[in-house]
């Protein structure tokens, strides 16, 4: 009779382990959606400021159209890519440089720095960055959690029952250290 008291307790126990373990499964993941949904929306606003930022820059820099070309591309380029966070942080990646070019052009005109309009715009960018920024590092934190319990015995147990996945990082690409590097402006 304790044998199966025991037995039964056993179960339970294992049961109850399932059950916790899956809600916080569910638990990081819907941590990272979220995540993941923060980044998306500071990206949206960035790609809103860009088109009104390159106007302005337009109407200073009018021979530069090789950069104001390479700025709406790499916005097109990022706005149009709905692939997994490695995919898009390639596309934002190039965007970042293409706005660094921009910036960097932009010393070059006097006039332009000291434009309300442009420095508007350049306040806004640079606060959304820092937004961006700080949603990537929330949102890494959030995969490492997801991928650390996804990985840990016993939680991958019920995480491989499941189908519980790791997430991908948003990050550089080793391929992509100019990225890394910081802007040259030369006169």
């Amino acid at each position: 009779m304790i044998v199966v008291y025991v037995a039964l307790g056993l179960i339970a126990a294992a049961g109850l382990y399932v059950i916790v373990t899956y809600n916080a499964l569910v638990s990081l993941r819907v941590r990272v959606n979220e995540a993941w949904s923060d980044i998306e929306v500071q990206m949206k606003r960035r790609y809103n400021l860009i088109p009104n930022l390159v106007e302005t820059v337009k109407g200073y820099a009018k021979h530069e159209s090789g950069t104001l070309e390479k700025v709406v591309q790499a916005r097109s380029a990022a706005l149009a890519n709905q692939g997994p966070p490695g995919e898009q942080a390639r596309s934002e990646n190039l965007l970042t440089g293409a706005l660094k070019s921009l910036f960097a052009l932009a010393e070059n005109y006097p006039d332009l720095k000291a434009n309300e309009n442009f420095l508007s715009l350049q306040n806004d960018l640079s606060e959304v960055e820092e937004k961006i920024q700080a949603a990537r590092r929330y949102y890494n934190g959030s995969v490492r959690d997801n991928n650390t319990k996804v990985a840990q015995f016993p939680s991958n147990l019920v995480a491989g029952r499941f189908k519980f996945l790791k997430a991908d990082f948003f990050e550089l690409d080793e391929s992509e250290s100019a990225a890394r590097q910081p802007v040259k402006v030369e006169f």
